[in-house]
């Protein structure tokens, strides 16, 4: 089963589709799409998120992305609300972004919003959706100190080392790979795809961003999951429905939520 782990329907370019996201949704199913994972960025946005799962195969995140500044929680009072509906199957965007704030105020503002995650999920028994960017040890520090390890989650869009990757399967998490995987700069990445172990793969788009290869350069969208799916099995050396099944099974192994039953259909 394809699966996108990891878009933002909220944000998606419809202009193609006469501003109908069932038609988007739809062009994804005809390339093979079975389930969805629309992800918050922005609790002020949760309901609208939460109104997409009430289509079939669809399934939502709830939390806070490190670079939401005004939002970064204190506290995990509205998470744990939005956690309570069973469409919500994790926990994030959540984590941690060195790379546009470099402030010593923004770093511990975004290190107490995502330990509030981690906590939260561990308790909920929910897994955790994470951005890093060069913020790789207290990611990892926070992740150890804070997380839950039969719970874990994802290190998302992932772009950083082999050794990271490494340190987050041994927490038990998941590595998602993103469209970048098939941008001619991305060898480091194209060598970890090859070097991790199957079981430790999923893959997404992040639409509307990160559009793979030959749509560099378009808005990104959960059709083209398909294309980064094709281009890990490529690296991995395996058949594309090998591929589909490892990573099907890698994220129902995490996100217990998720219904393998509970698929897209044609919109009527």
């Amino acid at each position: 089963m394809l699966i996108d782990t990891h878009c933002h329907l909220d944000m998606l370019d419809l202009t193609p589709y006469n501003n109908d996201l069932n038609a988007a949704i739809d062009a994804a199913y005809e390339k093979g799409v079975r389930q969805l994972l629309s992800i918050s960025v922005d609790l002020e946005k949760m309901d609208t998120i939460l109104g997409f799962t009430k289509r079939d195969g669809i399934y939502a995140s709830c939390g806070v992305h490190p670079l939401q500044t005004e939002g970064l929680i204190t506290d995990d009072s509205a998470l744990r609300k939005y956690a309570q509906d069973s469409k919500v199957i994790a926990i994030g965007e959540t984590g941690l972004d060195y790379f546009y704030e470099t402030s010593k105020e923004a770093y511990e503002a975004q290190k107490v919003s995502f330990m509030h995650h981690l906590k939260l999920a561990g308790e909920l028994d929910l897994p955790v959706i994470v951005h890093t960017r060069s913020a790789k040890q207290d990611t990892l520090d926070l992740i150890k100190q804070y997380g839950n390890r039969n719970t874990a989650g994802v290190l998302h869009c992932f772009t950083e080392d082999y050794d990271m990757a490494k340190a987050a399967l041994d927490e038990n998490y998941l590595i998602s790979i993103s469209g970048i995987v098939t941008f001619k700069t991305a060898e480091d990445l194209k060598e970890t795809v090859r070097k991790l172990p199957l079981e430790s793969l999923i893959v997404e788009t992040d639409s509307p961003y990160l559009a793979p290869v030959p749509y560099r350069g378009k808005k990104n969208e959960p059709k083209y999951v398909s294309e980064v799916a094709q281009y890990v099995a490529d690296l991995k050396g395996i058949r594309y429905e090998a591929l589909l099944e490892a990573t099907a099974e890698n994220f129902q192994r995490i996100f217990k939520r998720a219904l393998p039953e509970n698929q897209l259909k044609i919109h009527a």
